[in-house]
């Protein structure tokens, strides 16, 4: 098992890149957008007739 468990080191060294890459103000707006990307990805894998309709509100 090559990439096994991260540990704390490893999780804080991949923090400490991703600071160094995107810089502390973009990194709240790519955390916004992961998290609306997986809310979508949530809304679409559920079975149809647990989706609400819009339908409904506009007739």
């Amino acid at each position: 098992m090559i990439l096994g468990v991260f540990g704390p080191w490893q999780v804080i060294a991949i923090l400490v890149v991703a600071l160094l890459l995107f810089g502390g103000r973009k990194i709240p707006e790519l955390m916004k957008g992961l998290g609306k990307g997986v809310k979508e990805f949530k809304d679409a894998s559920k079975p149809e007739e647990e989706k609400p309709t819009d339908e409904k509100a506009n007739e």
